[in-house]
């Protein structure tokens, strides 16, 4: 089962992302990533096996920014690759994703002009919203209207280019807890990932 961290904070948070993710580790994995907003441009590190590989990249090729989201993958559809790892990205949206798209096949019918570099659902929440977003819709607007066309259970967190105080996060049949800190706001797969940041959830 994959594993959702979020924070949008006052400190950098990819270390904090990476610890939260730890915690998350029973949950099995095979891939890992984070994405952080620094000045409004997203940007992202992912890479295959152990949290430590991530940890050893993030070292060599830093992620700065005060918001953020980390994802931990159990590979669905498609193998354990760096491709395949969350955070993905389309354009200004970034996404983290646990559970099935039941439609994506679909979905990915429908987007078929669109270049994909996965093999996974998640990958077509992304360009979905990103679509949304080029057709005129603000952030939490495309979030909900990609939402919207999703049939499965999920739990999803979106960041967007530009917008450095905004994570949306939804859920449907999967956990997801919503920390409260001091000017600070977390989220989760489990209240567990979140404990050490705050315990108000």
């Amino acid at each position: 089962m994959c594993g959702i961290v979020g924070i949008l904070g006052t400190h950098e948070v990819a270390p904090l992302i990476l610890e939260a993710l730890k915690r998350l580790e029973y949950r099995g994995y095979d891939s890992a990533g984070i994405a952080t907003l620094q000045h409004g441009q997203l940007d992202r590190r992912r890479a295959v096996g152990k949290l430590i590989n991530l940890s050893d990249r993030l070292v060599h090729d830093p992620l700065p920014g005060k918001a953020g989201i980390g994802h931990t993958r159990w590979a669905t559809h498609g193998a354990p690759t760096e491709a395949n790892a969350h955070p993905h990205q389309t354009g200004p949206v970034a996404v983290v994703h646990n559970g099935i798209i039941e439609n994506y096949r679909d979905l990915r019918a429908e987007l078929s002009g669109s270049n994909f570099e996965s093999e996974t659902d998640t990958e077509i929440v992304a360009h979905l919203c990103a679509g949304y977003m080029a057709q005129g819709l603000a952030p939490r607007a495309a979030a909900v209207a990609t939402i919207a066309r999703l049939e499965g259970a999920f739990a999803l967190c979106f960041l967007f280019q530009g917008e450095d105080d905004l994570i949306v996060a939804a859920r449907k049949g999967s956990p997801l807890a919503i920390g409260h800190g001091a000017h600070e706001m977390f989220v989760g797969s489990d209240a567990i990932a979140l404990s050490p940041m705050t315990n108000r959830m």
